[in-house]
């Protein structure tokens, strides 16, 4: 939890106490329902929920921002996100029903009131969001294909809406396609983490 202060120090006290109680949450789900590999969840903090607060070392989203996060599992980047910014409401979906729930019941426990959730494939959802913000699984150019359809044509934020994910390794080929729709930014420029010296931020317009 210290490490969640280090780099976000101006957190309101209901924010600490809500970062505060997912390790025992996700400690106790994980027992029951693996979300997170079980070697890795001593470093739930570092490799999950500050990973996830990254986007937010890249975009402060103004409130009423409608967020997506696609393929949340056990609710990564959202229920972090959405703790940091109570005035943004965002939308959990995943097609693997347990992981769903793992969220939905993690989120009810600290009393988050900005998510809901669907258990569902993305291309079944329809809805419109701002930004689809996603720990990304897939290639890019499959990511931009599905999500393309739910970004709302409005604009609220400092960045155009579009999608913002949580990829590792080597992605320059793999932006090459949309060099000209796309901004990187390395984790390892706000956190002096060794997690996070292959971690990027990646920001695209569809």
């Amino acid at each position: 939890m210290e490490i969640i202060l280090k780099y976000f120090p101006d957190l309101t006290e209901a924010q600490k106490q809500q970062f505060a109680s997912l390790y025992e949450l996700y400690t106790d789900w994980n027992a029951k329902i693996n979300v997170i590999s079980r070697k890795d969840i001593e470093n739930l903090y570092e490799h999950h929920v500050l990973h996830s607060l990254g986007i937010a070392k890249v975009i402060r989203f103004t409130p009423g921002t409608r967020i997506m996060d696609l393929g949340t599992g056990g609710g990564f980047p959202g229920i972090p996100l959405a703790i940091l910014f109570p005035e943004v409401k965002f939308h959990l979906v995943d097609s693997i029903g347990k992981k769903v729930r793992v969220a939905t019941e993690v989120a009810n426990s600290i009393g988050l009131k900005n998510v809901t959730f669907r258990h569902a494939r993305a291309e079944e959802e329809k809805q419109l969001f701002d930004f689809v913000v996603s720990r990304a699984v897939m290639p890019l150019a499959d990511l931009l294909k599905i999500i393309r359809k739910n970004i709302a044509p409005e604009q609220h934020n400092a960045l155009p809406n579009g999608l913002i994910c949580l990829k590792g390794g080597e992605l320059a080929n793999e932006a090459m396609p949309f060099k000209h729709k796309t901004m990187m930014y390395d984790l390892k420029d706000y956190f002096d983490e060794e997690f996070f010296e292959t971690k990027k931020v990646v920001y695209a317009v569809p």
